[in-house]
């Protein structure tokens, strides 16, 4: 079995409107997302063209597009419906995804509330080859 590589894309911020409050869905926030993804790069250091490879431009314009998007309570949810879409590319066969809410409606003082989901391929067994 050939060894994974990855890529990481940290730091992505987007305006959503998710929260289980009303007010969470109508003044929405920031979010920040970090993703890690495992993949064989070996192809696209071959043939150095980025069509082998995770366009990790796109990817970021798509994850921006669904942390945008309708509105979910949980950032649990949020975080599969990121790694839902990151695994729709056949080349990803493992993926981290981590949905930071720093403006949580917390009362207490606090830095980050953050959710890391990770999920794989389908025809790859959990565990094998993680990320």
């Amino acid at each position: 079995m050939e060894a994974l590589d990855r890529i990481e894309l940290t730091g992505l911020t987007a305006f959503g409107r998710h929260g289980v409050f009303d007010f969470e869905r109508e003044n929405g926030q920031d979010f920040t997302i970090d993703l890690r993804l495992s993949l064989s790069t070996r192809r696209a250091a071959e043939s150095d063209d980025v069509a082998d490879t995770v366009h990790y431009g796109e990817l970021a314009e798509q994850v921006v597009a669904i942390v945008a998007g309708e509105p979910v309570n949980l950032i649990e949810t949020l975080a599969h419906r990121i790694a839902d879409a990151v695994l729709a590319d056949e080349l990803v066969r493992a993926v981290d995804v981590t949905v930071h809410k720093p403006h949580a409606p917390i009362t207490a003082q606090f830095a980050d509330v953050s959710v890391t989901v990770r999920r794989f391929a389908l025809d790859q067994p959990d565990g094998q080859d993680a990320p």
